[in-house]
Formats: structure tokens, C-alpha cells, sequence
């Protein structure tokens, strides 16, 4: 486990999620009943994916919430600081 920490703190969370399947596939398996929703999230939700994976074994109760909850505003601040930190390329958005 601390193997995949040290690669997504380097590398991202797309490569912690290949890495982590080709580890434990098993893992994947039991989190997932198809191969969509872990190609969805690895496309558009990286970390609620790899949150999923993590805590959402057993199925999702109490504490397992919150940390969803994280990696859901993970997801949304990886979008959204994109686009703040270049509004200053837009003549409408620069500031005078």
C-alpha cells in the first residue's frame, strides 16, 4: 500500500489506478462487476475511483462515506483548478 501512495503522489492518480491493478486485480474484481464503470472513473474520476477500490470492498457504511466524499472534491477541484488558474488568458476574465 505505501508502494501506490508514493505513485500517485509522483505519478498521479491514472498511473496509481494501473499500477494498483496490475498488483491486485482481484481487488478490482470485487469492487467492480464490469470492466465500464472503472474505465468511466479512470477517464473522469480518478480518485473517487481509487477511493472506491479502497474502501468500498465491503460495501460502503459510515466512515467510507466521508472519504468518497474526499475524493469526490478531489475530482471536481481537479477540473475546476484548471480553469481558474488560466483565466487570465481570456480577455473577459482578466482583471484590470
Amino acid at each position: 500500500m505505501c508502494c501506490i501512495v508514493t505513485v500517485l503522489l509522483f505519478l498521479g492518480p491514472r498511473f496509481g489506478i494501473l499500477v494498483w491493478w496490475l498488483a491486485e486485480p482481484n481487488r478490482w474484481e470485487r469492487a467492480f462487476d464490469s470492466f465500464f464503470w472503472p474505465l468511466l472513473g479512470f477517464i473522469f474520476a480518478p480518485w473517487t475511483t481509487l477511493m472506491y477500490v479502497a474502501v468500498g470492498i465491503g460495501g460502503l457504511d459510515g466512515f467510507d462515506w466521508f472519504w468518497l466524499a474526499i475524493a469526490v472534491l478531489a475530482d471536481i477541484s481537479s477540473y475546476s483548478g484548471g480553469a481558474y488558474g488560466n483565466r487570465e488568458r481570456y480577455s473577459q476574465y482578466a482583471s484590470r
